[in-house]
């Protein structure tokens, strides 16, 4: 049977080229059914509107029963020999929405970190504050596992899961399906932690990859919607979970001097921020008139030649004043 446009696009969404912004604290109003039973329109209180499918038809699907465990972080037997050169992804679409899980700036990339691959990013975050899921997905663990605490992994239609960790509370329990946005734990400092953090890993069929190749987190936006992966740049031996109390130890002692070195360094910092701010803000200015020396100038403002001096970089005791030449005289 021919299709029109508006029909075929409900069976296979047209992508749109170009960053998905969040939809944190966007709420629907409304669904309109479609001629596709499982697939509906919703109607949100910013006069938008998007696509939304029927959960209990999703998770009827093997990617949702096959390889399924909530007691392992990992449930996958694959080798990584055995996964496809470049995996394409359809991240964000028509129908499929995005959520950024914590709008800030990354304070913890991915990458090697005290001798151990940190398979996500440390996003800062103040305890109790709510953690939404960035996809639609099954909630395939809600679980408090040694190293990262309290833990939520979402499985998501594409195939990817996402790992919430760290967490004060979880809201979600195993099986439940989750919809792009919705609350899914309390960011907090449970487990492996030294400071308060949600700790956010992305991950295909067990392997890890750096979340900020698909999430740009102080924009809150992704990078793209057709996510290209390529298996060269998945570590067989990433893991994040350590293998033995010493190592664990080790590792502690070194998060701990970092957090200890970056809130040192944003204290000063602050501190050298006020301290510009105050002198900004008890600066005077002096616009020079006919007959002004700079030897006029200091007196009548109890202040010395020197000091204006080093206060206006390329001015000297013996520079031409110009008249309508404005300087600083404190």
């Amino acid at each position: 049977m021919k299709m029109d446009k508006a029909q075929a696009e409900l069976l296979i969404p047209r992508p749109q080229f170009k960053p998905a912004q969040s939809l944190e604290g966007v709420q629907a109003i409304d669904t309109i059914d479609t001629s596709t039973p499982d697939v509906k329109i919703v109607l949100y209180v910013n006069n938008t509107w998007g696509y939304w499918r029927d959960p209990s038809t999703i998770m009827t699907k093997e990617l949702f029963t096959k390889d399924w465990a909530d007691n392992t972080p990992n449930p996958y037997g694959i080798a990584l020999a055995d996964l496809p050169s470049k995996i394409s992804i359809w991240v964000a679409d028509s129908i499929n929405d995005f959520t950024c899980p914590n709008r800030t700036k990354v304070y913890s990339p991915f990458g090697y970190r005290h001798r151990r691959r940190h398979m996500g990013v440390d996003l800062p975050l103040k305890t109790g504050t709510p953690v939404p899921a960035a996809f639609a997905g099954k909630v395939r663990m809600s679980k408090y596992v040694r190293g990262y605490g309290n833990l939520v992994v979402l499985r998501h239609e594409n195939g990817l899961e996402t790992f919430y960790a760290h967490l004060s509370e979880r809201s979600v329990e195993v099986d439940d399906w989750v919809e792009c946005g919705q609350q899914i734990g309390l960011g907090g400092s449970t487990g492996r932690s030294t400071g308060a953090h949600l700790h956010f890993e992305t991950r295909f069929k067990g392997y890890a990859f750096d979340p900020q190749w698909l999430i740009d987190f102080e924009k809150g936006e992704l990078r793209t919607q057709l996510f290209v992966l390529k298996k060269k740049y998945l570590d067989a031996n990433s893991r994040y979970v350590p293998e033995s109390d010493e190592e664990e130890e080790e590792i502690n002692e070194g998060d701990t001097r970092d957090y200890e070195e970056a809130a040192a360094k944003a204290k000063a910092d602050s501190i050298a921020a006020a301290k510009a701010a105050a002198e900004r803000a008890a600066a005077k200015y002096y616009t020079i008139r006919k007959g002004d020396t700079l030897g006029k100038i200091a007196v009548r403002n109890g202040t010395t030649v020197t000091k204006i001096c080093r206060l206006n970089p390329g001015l000297t005791s013996r520079t031409t004043l110009k008249i309508g030449r404005r300087i600083r005289i404190k």
